[in-house]
């Protein structure tokens, strides 16, 4: 499947136990060029007690390891075969612990916030933040990109450096025009399932939306043209 446009997502803090698949090794995730730095985060956490057996832990899917709201919602295993091969082609999670993965990537269950410092390596985004810049530089070169990452994981990577074809962006809102906070991870799942099912590279093809929630395309609050378009879905 051509791969024109990419999702950018988040990771959950909810995620499954256990697994069947093997510890992870270098080689079986996406931008592999990562798998040394990865080696490296992964060996200083699995030095400290809150990380201790993560090295040596069974794996499952990315996709089935991550059980936040926004996964929830997408409820990705419902989607029709040629939504979730788009799905898997496209969309790549920034990671604390793994810098990025696709949702085949195999991870164990583990626990390290983009956010987060970690000895000696210090704070994890801006840990990354070269890193990630420099791999997603080719990958996401001359594609229309989906950013749905928050703040925090904003900050691992710097989008100015890529040369992107269109770095979307979308805001949830109320009714009132208040930005939504608490629920926008759930909101975000039920677009990400849309764009999966649709493919959808122009924003404005979101007129035709319609979310579970009852929200709605603002046109009028809205960029819609130009290189880094701003999406705003209003609230009922």
């Amino acid at each position: 499947m051509a791969r024109s446009f990419a999702i950018l997502l988040p990771p959950s803090e909810g995620k499954a136990a256990g697994g069947r698949g093997a510890p992870w090794r270098p080689g079986r995730g996406v931008l592999p060029e990562l798998d040394d730095a990865r080696a490296e985060v992964l060996a200083a956490l699995d030095a400290t007690h809150a990380g201790a057996g993560v090295a040596a832990a069974r794996t499952m899917p990315a996709l089935r390891r991550y059980t936040g709201v926004l996964y929830t919602e997408l409820n990705a295993t419902s989607l029709d075969p040629a939504a979730l091969r788009r799905l898997r082609a496209t969309t790549l999670i920034f990671s604390g612990l793994w810098g990025m993965v696709g949702p085949a990537d195999p991870i164990p269950d583990y626990r390290l916030k983009m956010g987060a410092r970690l000895d000696p390596l210090g704070r994890m985004a801006s840990w990354w933040r070269p890193r990630l810049t420099e791999a997603l530089a080719e990958r996401l070169a001359g594609r229309v990109v989906w950013d749905l990452l928050p703040g925090e994981h904003t900050a691992a990577w710097d989008p100015s450096a890529i040369a992107m074809k269109r770095r979307i962006t979308v805001r949830f809102v109320t009714a009132d025009g208040q930005t939504v906070s608490h629920w926008n991870k759930l909101l975000k799942g039920a677009l990400v399932r849309h764009l999966a099912a649709t493919g959808l590279e122009d924003p404005a093809g979101l007129a035709s939306f319609q979310h579970p929630a009852g929200y709605a395309l603002d046109v009028d609050a809205s960029v819609l043209t130009g290189r880094h378009p701003e999406v705003v879905l209003r609230g009922p």
